[in-house]
């Protein structure tokens, strides 16, 4: 298998798992992972929170880790990467305002290629009207956005990841393992035990 080259979209309060787990188990499968945030080069840092489940009506917030980027947004071109990858968090409430960003998902999702969203993510599928017809998850307050999107919501539990098309989507962090599972699985990625 050849490494796939893939665009990770964060930034500012991003949820810290949906930052660091792809971003790290990506490439230790061995794709390359240019990770980039609007306004940001190569080696500047973002910060990132930790939003964990702990019995009230939403999430918590805490501080997370600083994340450093390793490529920059300026400079990413769809056209040079197998997939997109998206984190969540409160990040995709801001980056869903920047042209550049709606662009970059719209040629993404026009090319047919792997896009890989959880939580949140799906404010930025949903602003950039791609999910028309496709069963989407996110998390559960973002379930308005892709049905006015035209997307049908899968309301799956929180541990679980759906694949519809060229589209990976999940509730929340604890569906890395599988959220990430299926989003191989459009890559091509092969691990053989």
């Amino acid at each position: 298998m050849a490494a796939k080259k893939i665009l990770f979209l964060t930034g500012d309060f991003a949820e810290d798992y949906e930052t660091m787990v792809p971003f790290q188990a990506l490439q230790a499968v061995g794709h390359v992972v240019d990770a980039v945030c609007p306004n940001k080069k190569a080696g500047d840092r973002i910060k990132t929170a930790i939003h964990d489940f702990e019995g009230d009506q939403t999430y918590t917030e805490k501080p997370g880790h600083q994340f450093t980027l390793n490529a920059t947004f300026d400079d990413a071109d769809p056209r040079q990467y197998d997939a997109l990858a998206i984190a969540g968090g409160r990040a995709p409430e801001y980056l869903r305002l920047d042209p550049k960003v709606i662009e970059i998902v719209r040629q993404f999702a026009e090319a047919g290629k792997p896009i890989a969203a959880i939580c949140h993510a799906a404010q930025l599928l949903a602003a950039a009207d791609v999910i028309r017809g496709k069963r989407i998850s996110a998390y559960p307050a973002c379930a308005p956005e892709v049905k006015l999107a035209g997307g049908d919501y899968a309301d799956i539990p929180v541990d679980a990841a759906i694949t519809d098309a060229n589209f990976v989507t999940a509730p929340a962090w604890p569906a890395h393992p599988e959220w990430l599972r299926q989003f191989l699985v459009l890559l091509g990625t092969r691990i053989e035990l």
